[in-house]
């Protein structure tokens, strides 16, 4: 099949979505942003175990909540999640201070127990209730366009009107503790010593995540609460560096997995929450792979980059120790890469069969001689290493040391000192 008619194929696939699929993809976005927006605080606050927790405590509040004549989606099924939230953030304290267990041990502990007392309800309770354990694990997106809500003389689906409900108040929320927010992330003990109410910071933190996990529980199950709430701001911390890009990117990401996933997942006839699940996976690798810090291709060019500099000022510091050696072309040097590239650069210049050093590469040839020089001369005073082991350590420590510590080590030695072979240290000059 060519290109164009696989396009046509897929353009067509997609002119067939009716208002049934984009209603179920618009809730799926909505919760995941909803998600998202919390879980990026989650995330930089080291509390992503906790947002795990809550989104499987608020089980059991759920349930009673249902029992006691709670709609799901509805402010008495809100209710009791964020009791249930709270109630897990106390035991995990409790346990943690009272029972001498480690924080993170105690939230396992915490959330499986009230995770399972929920599993158990909702078993007991039978058809009392409109939940069934399938539903909590993986949700029921696909449905969700039949149960609807009039709004302002539209039919909306509830789930939808619950989730857009969920995300203005924590957006608001967000953006009026934003603040306080911020620094209780990046310094809490500073910020209580400032004033600023960290308590109520993280139980409002809290509370947004209950809500954010209800409002998604319906529609995506509590499996995909726990992707949503971690993964996108997982992956938009190790792309961008401010807080306030890590939430907008976090969201967007969010948006994008839970529209994507929903498409696959119906192209090839699998599990909406599963696949979406999946995509965001997909995408926090992609993070992973193509983080302009932290990531693999970052690493691998760094260390690709760290291994040319050190071949290039090899070379650089070999001419020079030929030119002390009153050898005016240096002779024996394979015209490899770097002997080209220090050429393309001005470092260097070809003298007959060989090459010599320009201005430029005979200061930075000397500079890189002086380091090693005067680090070998160090470690044979203070290290009490035998000179023929004095060489390796200095080799590779020639290409790290700065200025001040090339200062540093000179005042310790003295100014006329020879290394231990007796030759000469070049001195600092000027750049």
């Amino acid at each position: 099949m060519g290109a164009a008619a696989l396009a046509v194929s897929w353009w067509g696939w997609l002119e067939s979505i009716g208002p049934m699929h984009g209603w179920a993809m618009a809730t799926a976005a909505v919760v995941a942003a909803g998600c998202a927006t919390v879980g990026s605080l989650l995330v930089v606050r080291r509390l992503s175990l906790l947002g795990d927790a809550i989104s499987h405590a608020v089980l059991p509040g759920i349930v009673v909540a249902v029992l006691l004549g709670g709609r799901p989606g509805g402010p008495l099924v809100l209710l009791g999640a964020v009791v249930a939230a709270l109630l897990t953030v106390g035991l995990t304290q409790l346990f943690h201070r009272q029972a001498g267990l480690a924080e993170d041990a105690g939230v396992g502990v915490a959330f499986t127990t009230l995770f399972a007392i929920g599993v158990l309800l909702v078993t007991v309770s039978g058809s009392r209730i409109d939940l069934d354990p399938g539903c909590i694990l993986y949700g029921i997106l696909e449905l969700v366009p039949f149960d609807t809500v009039p709004v302002l003389g539209y039919e909306l689906p509830r789930a939808f009107f619950s989730a857009a409900i969920v995300l203005l108040v924590v957006s608001v929320g967000l953006w009026l503790s934003w603040r306080w927010q911020l620094f209780t992330a990046f310094d809490a003990d500073a910020a209580r010593a400032a004033g600023v109410p960290t308590t109520a910071v993280t139980v409002g933190l809290l509370v947004g995540v209950s809500l954010a996990t209800v409002a998604g529980f319906e529609a995506v199950g509590a499996i995909l609460v726990v992707a949503m709430l971690v993964v996108p701001a997982a992956a938009a911390e190790l792309l961008v560096q401010r807080l306030s890009q890590v939430v907008l990117l976090a969201v967007a990401l969010a948006v994008t997995g839970a529209v994507a996933g929903y498409l696959a997942a119906w192209r090839f006839d699998t599990s909406a929450a599963g696949m979406m699940a999946v995509v965001l996976g997909l995408e926090y690798g992609v993070a992973v792979l193509v983080a302009p810090q932290e990531g693999l291709l970052a690493r691998a060019a760094a260390r690709l980059s760290y291994a040319w500099r050190v071949r290039c000022e090899d070379r650089l510091a070999a001419l020079w120790r030929a030119e002390e050696a009153g050898l005016p072309v240096a002779g024996g040097l394979s015209a490899g890469p770097p002997l080209q590239w220090l050429r393309l650069q001005g470092r260097i210049e070809p003298v007959g069969t060989g090459y010599r050093l320009t201005p430029r590469g005979r200061a930075e040839g000397e500079l890189i001689v002086r380091s090693h020089r005067l680090w070998e001369t160090w470690l044979g005073q203070h290290a009490n290493l035998p000179v023929d082991h004095l060489h390796p350590p200095a080799e590779w420590i020639e290409h790290h040391l700065g200025a001040r510590l090339r200062q540093r080590i000179e005042q310790d030695l003295g100014r006329d000192v020879r290394d231990p072979h007796g030759s000469e240290i070049p001195p600092e000059r000027p750049a």
